[in-house]
């Protein structure tokens, strides 16, 4: 064998222990080999690890060299909840959103999305997907309006179109 074909067996071995088992569903729940995580402390971690490698494929990373791979069953995140904060001299409310890795950041109001079934989805961390959860969805029901264009978000001043999801 020569070091060519050394070195690709070493890489699809390491790719076969990435193979976690390791399941993120709709819902924002963890499931491993079929069973349901339940540890709070384990959720809790294995958000704040979720990250997405350049191929696209998502992972549950510890480092730049120790990672394995999850299933992601809609968007990596989920918008828990919402809070609506307005400044001292400011009539309009803005969104500040609370995900499921334990962060807090303010709304990308562009990147409103409706999918199938009526989701709500929105960008966050700049470059990933939050589905937001039912609960957080109702919050966000006093800020909605209808527009010529179908329904908008009534935040930081503007009146934001909701989109399509692809």
């Amino acid at each position: 064998m020569d070091s060519d074909d050394e070195e690709e067996a070493r890489r699809l071995l390491l790719e076969q222990v990435r193979q976690s088992g390791l399941r993120l569903d709709r819902e924002g729940r963890w499931w491993h080999q079929g069973e349901l995580v339940e540890h709070a402390g384990l959720k809790g971690a294995l958000n704040r690890w979720l990250d997405q490698l350049e191929d696209g494929r998502f992972v549950v990373r510890l480092d730049a060299e120790r990672y394995a791979f999850v299933e992601v069953e809609d968007a990596p995140f989920q918008v828990l909840t919402v809070e609506l904060w307005r400044g001292p001299a400011e009539p309009a409310a803005h969104v500040e959103l609370h995900l499921s890795d334990g962060s807090e950041e303010e709304l990308a109001y562009d990147s409103l999305r409706v999918g199938a079934g009526h989701a709500l989805y929105c960008r966050v961390k700049g470059r990933f997907t939050a589905r937001f959860s039912r609960q957080a969805y109702y919050l966000l029901g006093e800020l909605l309006e209808e527009a010529p264009t179908g329904i908008a978000l009534r935040a930081a001043g503007q009146l934001w179109p909701i989109g399509l999801a692809s």
